[in-house]
């Protein structure tokens, strides 16, 4: 079975760094990073896996919605499809449950943000 399509598999793949310039990019949820298209949506990309990557901020804006090469920008490596991750035990089904203390929904809305499989 391979590895789900989604932010944290992504993330867990990029080995949590910036693609473009390999700028370590915490898993925290500060949003000090994003998921790039490297083939921009309008210019005919696809929302897979061989064609998006973590980008810390700065690298993103600089790309813009321009391809790497018209940014001036160099992939570190290709994207490409996993057959494994590293990590691989972390993914959970997360289901509220009865009793559980309100203050745990914020927690959950966020696991559920990352781990939840993207639709192509």
């Amino acid at each position: 079975k391979q590895p789900r399509f989604n932010r944290v598999n992504i993330w867990r793949r990029d080995k949590g760094r910036c693609q473009y310039c390999g700028k370590p990019c915490p898993l925290d949820g500060e949003g000090r990073f994003t998921f790039d298209h490297v083939v921009p949506v309008a210019q005919g990309g696809t929302r897979r896996w061989e064609n998006i990557v973590v980008a810390c901020m700065p690298c993103n804006q600089k790309k813009g919605g321009r391809t790497p090469a018209q940014a001036g920008l160099v992939l570190r490596q290709a994207p490409i499809r996993p057959r494994e991750l590293p990590g691989r035990g972390a993914e959970r089904e997360h289901v509220w449950a009865k009793g559980m203390p309100p203050s745990w929904r914020q927690w959950m809305r966020d696991a559920l943000y990352w781990n939840d499989e993207l639709l192509a």
